[in-house]
């Protein structure tokens, strides 16, 4: 599931965020679930994933989502949405007690604006993307923006590249710094023609721009794509690693379902002392309700280290 089709998909739905009696229909239909206990990483869940479940509205979704131990969201396009609609989200989190996770910094589809060329309207795009979100955090209380930088420039040298988007981006440090938020840059594998194709570059460009505002998204579908080696490389960037998501390989759906030793790498985490969200970003590899059973089931076996 691409960034793009991700997102697509929430903004379709975003509509039904204030509406709809989903847990009414979740009740009658399945009865053998009943509250679970937290889970001991924060897992984020995305809406339409429990959507069988729990109906069209976020809202709804949410509070089923809090039923079966998640304590935190995710949402893409939560810049996307209406003010009322993020005040709902927002609204609903803090009742709960729960974290929103990230939601993408970016003005129209951000993956595919690149920060490379050095364009002013580029540059200016972003930072205006930048304040939009600052607001946007404050109505759901979040922390931490998703940002990708874009595509090569192949008319421009490798290291004039990375210096036009360490250049745009240390203005967005400022800005997030003083509202105490964290852009985390996404190094991802949908395209070869992406800036940043391993952990290591988005590494360096974080210690270029040396902000605490400024941090690395650590995707594993993505990475078990590109590098592998996923433990190590997280060991050698650690310290500025403050964000990860989760999506199997191949096929990036739930756990369980690829190549990748979730229930390992959440230990590994655990045992590092990462307090942080675990996004979940990606499909399921079953529909209805009983691909979502099975989502939760995954979710609680990846969470048995």
């Amino acid at each position: 599931m691409k960034r793009g089709k991700f997102i697509q998909s929430t903004l379709l739905t975003a509509g039904a965020v204030v509406s709809g009696s989903g847990l009414r229909s979740f009740a009658e239909g399945s009865a053998n679930l009943k509250a679970k206990d937290t889970f001991r990483m924060n897992y984020a869940p995305h809406q339409g994933q429990f959507s069988n479940h729990a109906g069209k509205s976020f809202v709804d979704e949410i509070k089923f989502m809090h039923e079966q131990g998640f304590r935190a969201i995710e949402d893409n396009g939560f810049l996307h949405r209406s003010v009322e609609e993020q005040e709902a989200i927002g609204s609903i989190l803090g009742k709960l007690g729960m974290t929103m996770g990230v939601f993408v910094v970016d003005g129209g589809d951000n993956w595919k604006t690149s920060l490379t060329t050095g364009k002013k309207e580029f540059h200016e795009n972003f930072i205006k993307a930048c304040h939009r979100s600052v607001e946007a955090a404050k109505r759901c209380n979040a922390k931490w923006l998703t940002v990708v930088p874009g595509f090569f420039d192949r008319s421009l040298p490798l290291g004039i590249q990375t210096a036009n988007v360490v250049n745009t981006l240390r203005y967005g440090a400022e800005i997030f710094e003083k509202h105490g938020l964290v852009m985390v840059i996404e190094t991802l594998s949908d395209t070869p023609d992406l800036l940043l194709q391993k952990t290591a570059d988005t590494y360096l460009v974080c210690k270029a721009i040396d902000s605490p505002s400024c941090k690395i998204l650590y995707d594993y579908y993505h990475m078990q794509r590109n590098e592998g080696d996923l433990l190590k490389t997280i060991d050698r960037c650690w310290d500025e690693i403050a964000y990860f998501q989760i999506g199997d390989n191949p096929g990036r759906n739930e756990p369980g379902t690829g190549e990748i030793n979730y229930k390992k790498a959440m230990e590994h985490l655990f045992n590092k002392g990462f307090k942080g969200v675990v996004g979940m970003e990606h499909g399921k590899s079953a529909e209805g309700k009983d691909g979502e059973l099975a989502l939760i089931a995954a979710y609680r076996e990846v969470d048995s280290f």
